[in-house]
């Protein structure tokens, strides 16, 4: 880790077509820390949101790992799973915001 944060720009159509930035997350010591706006009238959407993230963050591990697509989202599933059902993790999990 470094002691500068490393902020990642935004996309392109959201530069060159305005938009509300929705989420932000960041890793600080270990932790995860987010920031974000209720955003939809319907929390189905961030489900859709959420999902689409994942997917996205396959093809990364994908590119940039020896590891597949599916492989890569197979892993982001699991670990989806087990913080949704560890007993023993508080509301809010590892967050720190």
């Amino acid at each position: 880790m470094t002691d500068k944060f490393e902020e990642l720009s935004a996309p392109p159509d959201a530069v060159e077509n305005g938009g509300i930035e929705v989420i932000r997350a960041s890793v600080v010591d270990g932790a995860v820390s987010v920031a974000l706006r209720r955003s939809f009238d319907d929390p189905f959407t961030w489900g859709r949101l959420l999902i689409d993230l994942a997917r996205q963050a396959a093809r990364i591990y994908a590119l940039e790992t020896e590891m597949s697509e599916e492989e890569a989202f197979d892993r982001i599933r699991a670990g989806l799973e087990s913080e949704n059902f560890d007993p023993d993790m508080p509301p809010g999990g590892n967050t720190l915001n």
